[in-house]
This record gives structure tokens, C-alpha cells and sequence, in this order.
């Protein structure tokens, strides 16, 4: 499948729809071709800028596809327009609808409490019947810094070799996971999907369809955990959002510099 990508912060972002990802995953899957896929937001655009260590891991992701309406809008600013926003928290459902046409495993991998994946995986067979669950595991808390930890996490999902993995652990712990765990299922697709696994269990919340529409997802958030967000989203993610769209439009500005520099004048 051939498509086309852009960058924002030295971040490559994949010209992708939901629906052409999903293709994309399903027809890589039924081939026998694993692969995993990163959904850059602000705030991890911001922390990939200023460690090249972990955008280097980011990057080596088959699809990265954007997480967040400000990463629309400087693609646009910027004269690449992405069609549209493709979240973890709408591809949970999307692409287990998929799987479950096409008879492929899934297996749930994350989740804030030791129920939550469990709990999410009864949500989804019950929205899709047919769906084949493979198993569910919710590590516990600092499961990064344990090999003993590490080690049931491979033991528990190579046992169930599923064919797609949602792993929402946050990030960047589930990118560093994921990379591991492709070592032992190297045809398994795995979906970096932060809080995605917790709202399917119903823990959390989606913003109303209005709000991830206009960019306001984050007020959301921000209401449902005030103490733990406000420092992330207020101090942070939106001074940074502006200067990404500063940034994507100068971008363009220099672009149509070297185009208007490329087109022979007439003598």
C-alpha cells in the first residue's frame, strides 16, 4: 500500500485515514506480517524533540498516524494536509471490528488496575461477538523497572500468540514494550494506544464527538484528572502547541521560498 508522509518536529506522520490504517493492518496481518504502530500527539512531540534516542524508536514504527487535532491543523498550516485524526481510542474499536471479520486474535495489554484489561475484553466481545480474544494481562505499576515483571509479560503473550496487541501503558513505556516484544512475536501487529484500553473498560471517559472535533479533547481529560494533568496539558502541551503551528508555518513560508526560487524567470 503506498502512501505518502510528512514531518512535524522531525516526526514522521503517515498520510493515512482510519479506515485505509486499518486495511492496511488487517491485509499485513492475513499475509503474515507483523509490524506495530505509534499515535504521536502533542505532548509526545514534544518529548521526542528533545530525545533522539526515542524518536529513533518512534520512527521505526510501520505506521505513525496522528493522535491529536493540533497535529491536523499544523499539517495543514504547513501545506500537507493529514484527512484526518487517527486515535488509539477510535482504533481499538475499528480495528477489532476488523479483526473479528477477518478471524484474527487480539490481546489486550494494559489498563491503570489489575481488572482492566479483563474488563475490556468482556466490553469488546460483547460489542463483537465473534471476536477471538487471545488474553489480557493489566501489568502492574513500575512492571518497567522489574525483570521478573518483564518476564511474564513475554511468557503471558508469546503464550497466546495473538495476531494484534493493544498495548496501552502510556507513553513512552509502551513504545520500549512493544520493541521487545516484537523480538518474540514477530507477526503479531502491536497498537500503541495510551488510555485506550481504560476507556473501553469504561474507567475513563471519551470527550463528547464535538469536543475531539475542535481540538477540546484535552479540557476533557483535564476535568476528569485535574491534579495529574494540569501540569502536562496547561504548562506544557499548550505553549508547545503553538509553537508547532509557528514552526509548521514557517515551514511553509520557506517551502514557497524554494519553489518561487526553482521557477525560471524569462530573460
Amino acid at each position: 500500500m503506498n502512501y505518502s508522509t510528512l514531518t512535524l518536529f522531525d516526526v514522521r506522520i503517515d498520510v493515512l485515514d482510519e479506515a485505509t490504517a486499518v486495511e492496511h493492518i488487517i491485509e499485513r496481518s492475513r499475509q503474515g506480517h507483523g509490524g506495530w504502530v505509534v499515535t504521536p500527539n502533542v505532548e509526545q512531540l514534544r518529548c521526542l524533540s528533545g530525545q533522539e534516542k526515542l524518536r529513533q524508536l518512534v520512527s521505526s514504527a510501520e505506521l505513525s498516524v496522528a493522535d491529536g487535532m493540533p497535529l491536523i491543523w499544523a499539517s495543514r498550516i504547513q501545506g500537507s494536509p493529514l484527512p484526518e485524526r487517527v486515535s488509539g481510542s477510535h482504533l481499538i474499536w475499528s480495528l477489532t471490528e476488523a479483526a473479528s471479520g477477518a478471524g484474527h486474535s487480539i490481546f489486550l495489554l494494559g489498563g491503570t488496575s489489575s481488572d482492566i484489561a479483563s474488563r475490556a475484553s468482556r466490553v469488546l466481545m460483547d460489542t463483537y461477538p465473534s471476536i477471538r480474544i487471545a488474553g489480557s494481562y493489566s501489568p502492574p505499576y513500575g512492571f518497567e523497572d522489574s525483570e521478573h515483571e518483564l518476564e511474564l509479560i513475554r511468557k503471558v503473550v508469546a503464550k497466546e500468540e495473538p495476531d494484534i496487541v493493544y498495548c496501552g501503558l502510556g507513553f513512552p513505556k509502551q513504545e520500549a514494550l512493544i520493541q521487545d516484544l516484537r523480538k518474540i512475536l514477530p507477526h503479531a501487529w502491536f497498537i500503541a494506544c495510551g488510555a485506550s484500553i481504560s476507556m473501553v473498560a469504561g474507567e475513563r471517559t471519551a470527550a463528547p464527538s464535538w469536543m475531539q472535533r475542535y481540538g477540546f479533547e484535552w479540557m476533557h481529560r483535564l476535568r476528569q484528572e485535574p491534579v495529574r494533568l494540569f501540569k502536562r496539558y496547561i504548562l506544557r502541551d499548550i505553549p508547545f502547541a503553538f509553537r508547532l503551528l509557528g514552526t509548521s508555518a514557517l515551514c511553509r513560508v520557506q517551502n514557497s521560498g524554494r519553489l518561487s526560487a526553482a521557477v525560471p524567470t524569462e530573460d
